[in-house]
């Protein structure tokens, strides 16, 4: 057996390289083809009817003007009545002609319930579904229970991750699920932290409006996953994990809440 196992440590890693160089131009060729195919086949989301939940700002606010700007029908989900009322009407001059508002709030099962069931009573039925809904608070891990409902955190959101892309199997090919990874975006949740930390944004910010446009065409191409601001993918893993660990010692652990 240990006899094996050396055999293979030797042999592999030059076959491995040989594999490459004769398989990966054809690799490259495939993934262009896949690239093209999606581009080429956007969903057309006229008369889509998408539910989507944290729309009162943020993120969730500029995806619904970007399905509205496209025809869908909207049901939009939030705590803040008087703000969703807001979103329903922009999203109204931009294109969607039916839009209803459905306050309530994620954490609670019952209210999840209420938000699909009152989308399907009114339109008949549900095609996209955002899960948008979050909130921003830097906690250590032992102090994370009061926004875990919302909003799952670090270790947490390592098993949502897993969860969509067990439920992605599961539910295939009837339904598709699209995990996005947002990096640090400008919205009323993050900027007002960074300005009263450190006196201004924070310098790598993407504006809403182009994340959520970004998030959109990823769903319309039928992406598995979506990371935006897109260089994020593009870096070399080490570097992007050595970054955040750093960024996240120097600047935000001192933050945290204790008891």
């Amino acid at each position: 057996m240990d006899m094996l196992n050396t055999i293979l440590n030797l042999l592999l890693p030059p076959l491995t390289i040989i594999f490459l160089i004769l398989f990966y131009p054809f690799y490259l060729l495939i993934k262009l083809g896949s690239c093209l195919h999606k581009n080429l086949r956007f969903e057309n989301v006229a008369g889509k009817v998408v539910l989507i939940t944290g729309a009162s700002s943020g993120i969730g606010e500029h995806v619904a003007y970007e399905y509205a700007k496209k025809g869908a029908y909207l049901a939009l989900v939030a705590r803040r009545k008087d703000r969703l009322e807001m979103v329903a009407e922009t999203s109204r001059q931009l294109g969607s002609s039916d839009v209803i508002i459905i306050p309530g709030d994620v954490a609670k099962l019952e209210d999840c319930k209420e938000f699909i069931s009152e989308t399907i009573h009114h339109f008949g039925k549900l095609d996209h579904l955002i899960n948008n809904a979050g909130v921003f608070q830097t906690v250590s891990f032992e102090d994370f229970t009061q926004i875990q409902d919302a909003n799952p955190i670090m270790a947490s959101k390592a098993a949502l991750l897993r969860f969509f892309e067990t439920l992605r199997v599961e539910l295939s090919p009837d339904i598709k699920i699209t995990i996005v990874f947002p990096g640090v975006v400008s919205t009323n949740m993050t900027t007002p932290h960074y300005i009263e930390k450190y006196g201004s944004d924070f310098i790598l910010s993407e504006s809403v409006s182009e994340c959520a446009k970004a998030i959109f065409r990823g769903i319309g191409r039928g992406e598995t996953s979506i990371e935006e601001p897109s260089w994020m993918k593009n870096v070399c893993p080490e570097i992007v994990d050595y970054a955040l660990k750093y960024l996240y010692f120097r600047y935000l652990k001192p933050y945290f809440k204790r008891d």
